[in-house]
């Protein structure tokens, strides 16, 4: 496939121009990131946006693969001797390696076949006559090659059966023809294995289920899947069952490929090849073909679920610089604690024992007065894991003893946090410190900055993913790499105080030369210039040409440094401060002025009207951080387990996972609840997306609670009495519990503070 082709196909499918593509292509071909080109090449690319980059970045990929077996394909035909001049002209406008696959078929090695045994034994030419002559008695021809290794005309037309039988299955039209009619009328049948009803109980949903393999969703194919795997479910996929003519639909179209009418003998024995073709071989090869292409269609489905809910989780609102003390909690092997500041640097550290077997509440809560007093602890990260909402309840009693002002205490998603601490990037960062104790350290800086500090683990093991094991791991992590790429690059890196894992994940700087920079400013103190750059070691021109606008220096030589405005561009932005005739520090943020510019007298013969607009725009808020403001969520009193809960209450939540279903949300009793998606608003909601996202903080109602089976059903809708809005008749799959998460542990017993209190405040006054 040339390029031309290839960016035309691109195009359409990204709804651009194929010059756009072209050019997009040359920049990522000559080692230009994604964020770089959609922000600081929009002239070039005519403006594609970070969204539509991705799509033709991995479409690039596809296609490229597809090209490359396009042309190992050829080669091997050709060298075979077999290639003509309408096989080549359909090699060349297929479009899916699929189609490319069924075209190889007749020309692929392979193990010695039924067919080919037919074929030595000499009876390729009674196959032919038979497709020849359909008036034609098949047992007088098949006679006729009757031999030793051929005793009798039964023998003789089975060998003749099994010739054509494979012509068919290797026919790259009919298998379109058979594939796309499966696609629309197939169904997915899944059946609970004999004997596996308890053991496979949480499959429970799919024991006795049937739905259209067109419109079954990604979340049931994977769920249904993964029981298969388990070997507690069964999968079938049929067609035509409920067809109760002779000749079903799909031997029909066998039938049409090969002008079959039933108008002769040997027409007849013909129509019985093809029933007994797609009985045995083509309905079973086909029904693969679904199977994987359902896989492959959910996991793109997965994989976009899990990228966007890591974006909405990279880029929830910062607590900011502030002293903080994280919490990770546990039963028996105690609390872990860790004090850090304002920038993320350890301060101290304890763990504490305020439940069985040592049951110390007072000695626990006395020492995190402790640490709150000596280090100023304005916030406090506790991991919702086991035993969170009991240690929340603890420091909930501290908290309501101590005098103003007080630390404010938030859940945090601790997914991914022991992943971190085991980690050598952990060990490294903190060499004589405990496992335990590091967990409790990237619980208090991910409240800090979830940005900076989520960016030192994998991002599969963050756990915002629906069947994130199940999926293709290779371009899962792609795609989420991607996202942590753009989450870091849109909100920008602050050069003097960004950790080696964090600077990594800027456009054009590798592990090596983040580990580069990190070293150089601790030699060389901190930059205090972006040129300044240029002196790491490894770091040339293209890298610093590819960073520079997203590294930032709040107080700098240069003003523009604090900004998104790339040093190539400064010129222009220096024009439009000599043109208001003002100091720049002065005139940065300030609207009125910059608004009042016309765009067009800046533009030049390098840069154009959207990078003039842009560097308006960065003038008038310099640095500006895309995520939002900080908020908590308030867990009700008294509702700790998820037996507590009773349908009709109304909770506050946090959202911690958003799928195709609907939206689950943290309301503090060790499990999720589900608010299905049409339950998240008194309106139909096509996409949970549209309403919530991961970190959000949102009302529910309790409206179903399993206990058994650890569901939780919730509701975001004001009118309780209102039927749910119906996905039935908006073409959508019935509301269902589908995922599920993990059991957070079972709640324990809560203390009373007893005579704590004054002794506490007696502490706090000694500050």
């Amino acid at each position: 496939m040339n390029e031309r082709l290839l960016a035309t196909l691109i195009a359409a499918e990204i709804k651009a121009r194929p010059e756009q593509v072209e050019a997009a292509v040359g920049l990522i071909d000559e080692g230009a990131t994604i964020p770089f080109i959609a922000r600081y090449r929009k002239e070039v690319t005519g403006g594609l946006d970070d969204t539509q980059l991705r799509t033709l970045s991995e479409r690039l990929i596809y296609l490229r693969e597809l090209s490359a077996r396009r042309a190992s394909i050829i080669e091997s035909v050709t060298g075979q001797g077999k290639m003509t001049d309408e096989l080549l002209k359909k090699i060349n406008a297929v479009t899916t390696k699929a189609e490319l696959e069924d075209l190889y078929l007749p020309y692929k090695p392979k193990r010695r076949t039924k067919a080919e045994i037919a074929r030595e034994r000499g009876l390729g030419p009674l196959a032919e006559a038979l497709l020849s002559d359909r008036k034609a008695d098949p047992q007088a021809l098949a006679a006729a090659y009757i031999t030793a290794e051929v005793p009798d005309v039964k023998t003789a037309l089975e060998g003749a059966r099994d010739i054509v039988a494979e012509g068919m299955t290797e026919n790259a039209d009919l298998l379109k023809r058979l594939r796309e009619h499966m696609m629309a009328n197939a169904v997915i049948k899944a059946r609970v294995v004999e004997g596996k009803q308890e053991a496979g109980a949480k499959f429970s949903d799919y024991f006795e289920h049937t739905e259209s393999w067109a419109k079954v969703a990604g979340h049931r194919a994977l769920a249904m899947l993964r029981g298969w795997n388990e070997e507690v479910l069964t999968l079938t996929i049929a067609v035509d069952e409920d067809d109760a003519s002779p000749v079903k639909p799909a031997e029909r179209i066998i039938q049409s490929a090969y002008g079959i009418t039933r108008t002769g003998a040997a027409d007849n024995w013909l129509a019985d090849v093809a029933g007994w073709c797609w009985r045995v071989k083509l309905s079973a090869s086909l029904s693969l073909d679904l199977m994987r292409m359902m896989r492959e269609r959910a996991e793109e489905e997965a994989i976009h679920v899990f990228a966007r809910n890591l974006k909405d989780l990279l880029l929830a609102a910062p607590a900011g610089s502030r002293p903080a003390m994280g919490l990770d909690p546990g039963i028996r092997t105690g609390v872990k604690v860790a004090v850090v500041d304002g920038t993320g640097k350890l301060l101290d550290t304890a763990t504490v024992y305020p439940f069985q077997p040592k049951n110390d509440l007072r000695g626990a809560q006395m020492e995190i007065a402790r640490l709150i007093r000596k280090h100023g602890v304005e916030l406090i990260a506790i991991g919702n894991g086991t035993a969170s909402r009991e240690t929340e309840k603890m420091v909930a009693d501290l908290l309501a003893e101590l005098p103003a002002p007080k630390p404010t205490k938030v859940i945090v998603s601790e997914a991914g946090a022991s992943v971190y601490s085991a980690s050598e990037l952990a060990a490294a960062e903190f060499p004589g410190l405990d496992v335990s104790l590091r967990g409790a350290v990237s619980i208090a800086r991910r409240l800090q900055d979830p940005l900076a500090e989520l960016v030192k683990i994998e991002p599969k093991s963050i756990g915002v993913g629906q069947y994130q094991h199940d999926v293709d791991q290779t371009k899962l992590s792609r795609s989420l790499d991607a996202v942590v790429e753009d989450a870091v690059n849109a909100v920008g890196v602050d050069l003097n105080t960004a950790s080696a894992p964090l600077l990594a994940r800027v456009s054009g700087l590798s592990n090596a030369i983040a580990e580069s920079i990190v070293a150089y400013r601790d030699q060389a103190g901190a930059f205090a210039t972006r040129k300044e750059l240029l002196k790491v070691p490894r770091l040339g021109p293209r890298a610093f040409q590819q960073a520079a606008g997203f590294l930032r220096i709040p107080d700098g030589k240069e003003p523009l440094d604090a900004s998104a405005v790339h040093p190539e561009a400064y010129d222009v932005a220096k024009k439009i401060v000599a043109a208001c005739g003002r100091d720049i520090r002065s005139l940065m943020g300030d609207s009125a002025v910059l608004k009042s510019l016309d765009p067009k007298r800046f533009v030049d013969e390098t840069f154009g009207l959207p990078t003039v607009k842009d560097i308006l725009s960065e003038l008038e808020k310099p640095g500006r951080d895309p995520r939002p403001s900080f908020r908590t969520a308030t867990f009700a009193d008294g509702v700790n387990e998820i037996t507590d809960l009773k349908p009709g209450m109304l909770l506050e939540g946090t959202v911690t996972n958003v799928a195709a279903f609907g939206a689950f949300v943290d309301i503090g009793v060790h499990q999720d609840g589900l608010v299905h998606v049409s339950q998240l608003a008194d309106r139909f909601v096509k996409d949970p997306h549209e309403v919530v996202k991961a970190g959000d903080v949102v009302k529910v109602r309790v409206v179903e609670v399993d206990v058994k089976r650890k569901r939780i059903g919730l509701s975001m809708r004001r009118d309780e009495h209102a039927a749910p809005v119906s996905r039935e008749a908006k073409g959508a799959p019935s509301p269902r519990f589908d995922a599920r998460h993990a059991q957070k542990g079972p709640a324990k017993p809560q203390s009373s503070m007893g005579g704590l209190g004054a002794a506490l405040q007696e502490a706090m006054k000694r500050k």
